[in-house]
């Protein structure tokens, strides 16, 4: 089975990781969370931007950066920055892989992108923008390597609650 690994390094707003936590429990991604954080794992808004999904995670807290690849050895990283020489969509993602995003206010740290140029990437977007959401940023990379992976255990078709898709042919037909 495919495994996508989110990581996040020192997040400071907790509705952006309730956000990202929701999103890993709707892919079957991991969530890594790397201390430390500008809340507690109890955060009222935390809770409530992950809404009731908070059983589906696997979620696991490091102290700091150094325990984060102490844990993960031999692990395939890719560090999205808004200083990245090449965009996300250039890169062609192993499973098993991690997407690794920094904090809110300052993101990863330079001398982490500098030593990796060749797995670190941005999102594409106009010069004057500082940056996108965190937990938007996270979800765009997160369907990227999905849809790489041609969306691995994923429910790709939605259903009407009052019609029935397959009659629709023959209604607007």
């Amino acid at each position: 089975m495919a495994q996508l690994n989110i990581v996040l390094v020192e997040p400071e707003i907790p509705q952006n990781t309730g956000n990202i936590a929701r999103t890993c429990a709707a892919t079957g991604a991991r969530l890594h969370i790397v201390k430390p954080m500008g809340f507690t794992p109890n955060d009222k808004q935390l809770k409530r931007a992950g809404l009731d999904y908070w059983h589906y995670l696997d979620i696991t807290y490091y102290e700091n950066l150094a325990d984060f690849f102490d844990k993960n050895p031999g692990g395939t990283f890719y560090y999205f920055s808004t200083k990245a020489p090449r965009a996300y969509t250039d890169i062609t993602y192993p499973d098993n892989c991690y997407i690794v995003f920094g904090k809110e206010t300052a993101g990863l740290p330079e001398q982490l992108l500098f030593a990796h140029p060749d797995t670190t990437v941005r999102i594409p977007m106009r010069g004057f923008i500082r940056s996108l959401n965190l937990s938007n940023s996270v979800a765009i990379a997160a369907y990227e390597v999905l849809r790489q992976w041609d969306y691995p255990e994923l429910q790709n078709y939605g259903r009407l609650r009052e019609f029935d898709w397959n009659s629709a042919q023959s209604v607007c037909g």
